[in-house]
């Protein structure tokens, strides 16, 4: 093929993988520019306008009569309808029939002889030449020219909410050892799938690749019930992290020896050949050569493994329990949003705080997870 039929081919395979960068990049970058907004704007618009200045009607209630000063002879009611809210007032009224009738800066005579007149940054008059009566203050409807506003006040929320950081804690302390304890017996056991034959090896392979496809929702209850069971048999509390911990390893098992397996199986038969005539054990030759070399896929399935407990909620609730000494970061991510699922502006800002570290765990080991995952898809044994 020579380089003028290629290069077309070429630009559309480039143009279709940028595509899918930006289809994939766009809902994240929506849910960071969401999370440093202010929650007025987040709650009226959508995040692309959030350069753009937004327009909004509300009505704002002056204060009662009880408020009014003597000024020159005139009784004199003052405020601001923004509050200290930002922006500039583009109309006003004081009927909800028409709450756009005047401009800024003009005056409405309302009942009684009593003017009303709103200026462009929200402060208002009301003017009345006796004294004004009444209990409740006149309401003002207006629309205000909001100018695009970024805060952090988001994350200082959920930062400072109660039990974050033991949350945070209670995250690691299930997502480690559930990372590394799946990884430990799943290379032994992918190991002695690959180069050790014994009775059987191809009928137990298969089982793992069947297990594959059980849903996690169908075995968790019966797995719940034989841990609780054990548990009780040995006087063990039903609720502790050794569970959690071996709930997540048997759920991923049998993806990281599959994975595994089918890596090991392609390495060079002539290393382990070479280190069988030195007078090296199976041992030796597991930790001294197959170890080193499988690192890439070792690595690729400690990704998934990693974001998946890290994640995780589910497993976290039935196996640790939702106390405020158990609940992991995001159950209590959950409850800032309350029963309603109110505040929700909230959620944007702990998307970002819990993708802190998944994202470290994957750009340091993000050069490895290609190679390992080619790797053990394309060889087998």
């Amino acid at each position: 093929m020579n380089p003028s039929t290629r290069s077309p081919l070429m630009c559309a395979v480039h143009l279709s993988v940028l595509l899918l960068v930006l289809l994939w990049t766009m809902p994240t970058a929506g849910l960071l520019i969401s999370s440093l907004r202010d929650k007025d704007q987040l709650a009226v618009s959508g995040w692309w306008t959030a350069l753009a200045t937004s327009s909004r009607n509300a009505v704002a209630r002056a204060p009662s009569p009880e408020s009014q000063v003597e000024r020159d002879g005139k009784f004199v009611i003052s405020g601001n309808v923004l509050e200290g809210q930002g922006g500039q007032i583009s109309a006003f009224g004081f009927s909800s029939r028409e709450p756009a009738k005047f401009k800024p800066g003009e005056t409405a005579e309302l009942n009684d002889g009593e003017r009303l007149t709103v200026q462009a940054d929200g402060s208002f008059e009301i003017v009345s030449d006796q004294r004004m009566e009444g209990s409740r203050g006149q309401r003002i409807f207006f629309t205000a020219s909001t100018p695009p506003r970024f805060t952090l006040d988001n994350y200082a929320e959920v930062l400072s909410a109660a039990g974050i950081g033991r949350s945070f804690l209670n995250s690691l302390t299930v997502a480690v050892p559930s990372t590394v304890i799946p990884i430990l017996i799943a290379a032994f056991a992918a190991y002695a799938l690959a180069w050790m034959p014994f009775p059987g090896r191809a009928l137990l392979l298969a089982v793992v690749v069947g297990l594959l496809v059980v849903p996690l929702q169908m075995s968790l209850i019966p797995l719940l019930q034989l841990y609780n069971g054990v548990g009780a048999f040995f006087g063990v509390p039903a609720k502790t992290y050794m569970g959690i911990w071996l709930a997540h390893t048997g759920f991923g098992l049998p993806l990281a020896i599959y994975l595994l397996r089918n890596y090991m199986a392609g390495l060079p038969r002539e290393i382990m050949e070479s280190a069988r005539v030195d007078g090296a054990s199976d041992f030796e030759i597991f930790v001294k050569i197959v170890l080193p070399l499988s690192f890439p896929a070792l690595a690729s399935f400690a990704i998934f493994q990693f974001l998946w407990t890290w994640n995780d909620l589910l497993v976290a609730l039935v196996f640790l329990g939702a106390g405020d000494d158990e609940l992991v970061l995001t159950g209590r991510l959950v409850n800032l949003l309350g029963s309603r699922g109110g505040n929700w502006e909230i959620l944007t800002a702990s998307a970002f705080i819990t993708i802190i570290v998944p994202l470290i765990v994957f750009f340091a080991l993000q050069r490895y997870l290609v190679r390992g995952l080619l790797a053990g898809s394309v060889k087998g044994g």
